[in-house]
């Protein structure tokens, strides 16, 4: 019997994005899997029930969680829907390692072999499924789209009869994907960009997106890419750079996030009060305690007159190409897992290893390992 991949509909509040759209389906065939949907799962995402051609339509989530040998979805499964699983299956999606041990529990509990797309290791075999930079991308160009439409000032220069408007200044601060992203759609948009990034090594690719790189003398290289912590004395060095460059701003675009971790305050609230009014600050790392100190995540906040809006789940905004991306992302990772038709889970494939987060009623993920038996939640 064919391997049955499932496609549930998402229930999380908001998200309007699906694990599988119909441009991936021939891709699945060729692995000789066959294909079950919720009705209805690719709605929010553009998709009708009948674009998936092929693939066969259930009435609910129970009847696919209790057929599926593989389980694809986007967000984490909560606790109820966890405990559906058919025992000793595989999931795909983002599980979020770093909290909801309840949910953790009960995949180790039904012996569910989940693999977390946070946790895939970021090393040039695996860009390809690497749904953290896909879905960042997103979250970049769409952030710059709501600084335009929040604040009261073109982006581009325009020269009217009315006489000629200056470009807006952008700054971004954080030069990972979302960055980098925002750099590149501000500059399309005509405005003024500045990038920080405390790693150093980003300055080239800030500037060769025609962004001008605000050096603060802190440098914070870690490990996978991402940004070590600052100490409290880098902290203070960075702020009093930043403040004034903030300050002239039009419109900041903060990116910094640490996983597993806080988001890292950079702009407090006296830096805030210095911006002029009608400036706009759009803060990503809203959903882990974000980057500003005003920041309320998912809330539209007026400060003195200075916006700040910390969105949540940015790429569900933009559903119909996130959950292209995303799908590609997970179909990739299947290919790793799925062999001439039979489920193969090689431990010594670096990425399978790396980016699994509980197999036959054990936590593999060393630091989400470690927290369970600690006993924190």
């Amino acid at each position: 019997m064919a391997i049955r991949v499932g496609v549930p509909k998402e229930t999380a509040p908001g998200e309007r994005r699906v694990a599988l759209v119909p441009g991936v389906l021939r891709q699945l065939g060729k692995l000789g899997v066959e294909v079950l949907m919720e009705k209805g799962a690719g709605i929010e995402s553009g998709f009708d029930d009948a674009d998936y051609e092929g693939v066969t339509i259930v009435d609910s989530a129970d009847q696919l969680y209790a057929q599926a040998d593989v389980t694809m979805k986007v967000q984490p499964p909560s606790v109820e829907e966890a405990g559906k699983l058919k025992e000793g299956t595989v999931l795909l999606g983002f599980l979020a390692p770093h909290e909801g041990d309840d949910r953790i529990k009960k995949l180790c509990e039904r012996k569910i072999s989940s693999f977390s797309m946070e946790l895939v290791p970021r090393i040039s075999r695996a860009q390809s499924i690497d749904a953290l930079s896909s879905q960042a991308s997103i979250a970049g160009y769409k952030a710059v789209l709501l600084a335009a439409t929040l604040t009261g000032r073109f982006f581009p220069m325009l020269t009217t009869a009315a006489g000629t408007v200056r470009p807006a200044k952008v700054l971004v601060i954080g030069a990972g994907v979302a960055g980098l992203q925002a750099i590149a759609t501000a500059r399309r948009l005509g405005a003024i960009v500045e990038a920080y990034d405390v790693r150093s090594a980003t300055k080239e690719q800030c500037e060769s997106l025609g962004a001008k790189f605000v050096d603060t003398g802190v440098k914070a290289e870690g490990e996978g890419g991402y940004a070590r912590e600052l100490t409290k004395e880098e902290q203070a060095q960075q702020a009093k750079v930043l403040a004034d460059h903030i300050a002239n701003s039009d419109a900041v675009i903060t990116t910094a996030a640490i996983p597993g971790r806080a988001a890292p305050k950079i702009i407090d609230k006296a830096t805030v009060e210095r911006m002029k009014r009608g400036a706009v600050i759009i803060d990503l790392a809203a959903e882990t305690g974000g980057n500003c100190e005003v920041t309320k995540p998912g809330e539209e906040v007026d400060h003195q007159g200075v916006i700040v809006y910390g969105p949540r789940n940015v790429p569900s905004s933009v559903a119909v190409h996130a959950s292209e991306m995303y799908a590609r992302n997970l179909y990739n990772l299947l290919t790793l897992l799925v062999q001439e038709g039979e489920l193969n889970l090689n431990w010594e494939d670096q990425v399978i290893k790396d980016s699994c987060l509980t197999h036959d009623g054990e936590v593999k993920h060393e630091p989400t390992r470690s927290r369970l038996e600690g006993g924190k939640s």
